[in-house]
């Protein structure tokens, strides 16, 4: 591990030597220092574009996001990195599409965890901490497990508290989280018994990070669990709001208990059972949402919202695992596919910002962004001058309602799995290949997003040249990669 480290250290200094993260000196119109802002951002598991009230969700609420919204900026035209967890991860932190980020796919790795981020990616985090941030990551990581040059300590962390594993984050009741290097045992959980809620425990972390770096510019990455699979709430306040409230189709596994063997190799990962999972699932999402209107309550009562700009987004569509029931909830938004599908369903996600007396109140944006944007809205943000080696391009002029903000010249993703798929938007035209592995370039759909946001008319055989033009970029837009290579 410390060869690794000296290894970054030097892979690090190479990175940053003709463009280091120098910041900039902001200063006021009456020439005093501006603060350095700080960070936050939370990034929901599972959560389906059309979860959220302000989104459209209509069998539950979701006040605190909504209100979020309400106060700040909402993306109708972001996306996620991916259709599925740890390559969405990977290019957010990386600010990189699947084309080029480092991590393809869930693929696991020996030892433990999923094949981890490289010691030579340069994350946010890194890019953060080399300007003088704080960073602190809270929640599900599922890009190294402890120990491997993908750990979060080893890609610009200082506090890590969650789960390493993202197989592990399948359970809600596990006998241990991570704290940096070490296990925190949690109380009374054994693999069979239901004490201690983890996402309660990693919000708890969550805040207490906020209170103590309060006074030193921070980056707070918050991959929270919720609502992932499987479906388990505490018997709380919050679940007895949606007991009885809906009609349900229990979920069922080998055992009708909560118990390790759920699977014939005792694999602590599978789902659990549950007999009232749509109650469940909304009491989660509710669960969320209220750790969102807590953080930002805390920034409120710490007396630094002025200086925050807090971000809220999910790393891939809705899952339908456990029990979950994405039609029911029309968790998709209506649109068209749901996890591992690169269909919009698939890979679009809400996007909400606030940063009060910096972001106009209830502003709504059609701007088309992705998660590989993130790094470089992040950097101008804090300051960070140096040209970033990324795919992606600063929204900042949209978050300020500017009018300088570039635009995306297409969008790509990739799953190297399920015979390989592929997508690509330019502008309102949508090109999806399924099965690209078998044949050249599999068979492209195109769809017309501006008339067809459903992707329900396939009209590639009466634009050839469009075609064309995607099928050339879905060659030359991408590097060979180990993790799903198509």
């Amino acid at each position: 591990m410390m060869v690794k480290r000296i290894l970054f250290a030097l892979l690090a200094i190479q990175f940053f030597s003709c463009k280091e993260a120098k910041k900039e000196i902001a200063v006021t119109e009456n020439g005093e220092v501006k603060k350095t802002p700080n960070i936050i951002y939370i990034l929901a598991d599972d959560l389906g574009y059309g979860d959220l009230s302000s989104y459209g969700q209509k069998k539950f609420n979701t006040p605190n996001i909504d209100k979020m919204a309400a106060n700040g900026i909402k993306f109708t035209n972001h996306y996620s990195g991916a259709a599925v967890c740890a390559p969405a991860r990977s290019s957010l932190m990386t600010g990189q599409h699947t084309g080029h980020t480092p991590i393809r796919g869930n693929k696991e790795a020996k030892g433990g965890g999923q094949t981890p981020l490289p010691v030579n990616a340069i994350t946010i985090a890194e890019m953060l901490k080399s300007a003088g941030y704080v960073t602190g990551a809270f929640g599900k990581w599922g890009l190294g497990y402890t120990a491997t040059e993908g750990d979060p300590n080893a890609q610009g962390f200082d506090e890590f508290y969650g789960y390493n594993d993202q197989k592990m984050a399948h359970r809600y009741y596990p006998p241990f989280l991570w704290r940096n290097q070490e296990k925190d045992s949690l109380k009374g959980n054994d693999w069979t018994n239901t004490v201690t809620y983890a996402p309660d425990v990693i919000q708890e972390e969550t805040m207490s990070f906020l209170e103590n770096n309060k006074d030193k510019p921070f980056f707070a990455y918050i991959p929270l669990v919720l609502p992932h699979a499987e479906l388990i709430s505490p018997k709380d306040s919050i679940l007895k709001k949606y007991e009885g409230k809906f009609i349900e189709k229990p979920h069922l596994v080998t055992s009708d208990k909560y118990t390790s063997d759920y699977g014939p190799d005792m694999e602590y990962f599978k789902y659990c059972p549950q007999m009232t999972p749509n109650a469940v699932y909304a009491s989660m999402v509710d669960r969320m949402d209220v750790y969102v209107g807590q953080i930002i309550d805390k920034v409120n009562d710490l007396g630094i919202a002025d200086n925050t700009i807090i971000m809220f987004a999910s790393d891939n569509g809705p899952h339908g695992e456990g029990g979950a029931d994405v039609e029911f909830f029309e968790s998709s938004g209506g649109l068209r596919g749901k996890k591992r599908d690169l269909y919009e369903g698939g890979i679009r996600s809400p996007f909400i910002a606030l940063w009060p007396g910096k972001i106009k109140k209830g502003s709504i944006s059609e701007h088309i962004s992705a998660f590989w944007d993130v790094m470089p809205t992040v950097a101008e943000i804090a300051g960070i001058t140096s040209n970033l080696e990324t795919d992606g391009i600063s929204f900042l002029p949209t978050l300020l309602d500017t009018k300088n903000q570039k635009k995306h010249k297409y969008l790509y993703w990739e799953f190297g799995i399920r015979g390989g798929r592929q997508a690509i938007r330019i502008g309102n035209w949508k090109g999806v290949v399924y099965d690209a592995l078998k044949g050249e370039n599999g068979t492209l759909e195109l769809y017309n997003l501006e008339e067809d946001g459903k992707e329900e008319k396939n009209i590639a055989k009466i634009h050839p040249e469009i075609v064309k033009e995607m099928k050339e970029l879905l060659v030359s837009v991408r590097t060979e990669s180990k993790i799903f290579p198509l």
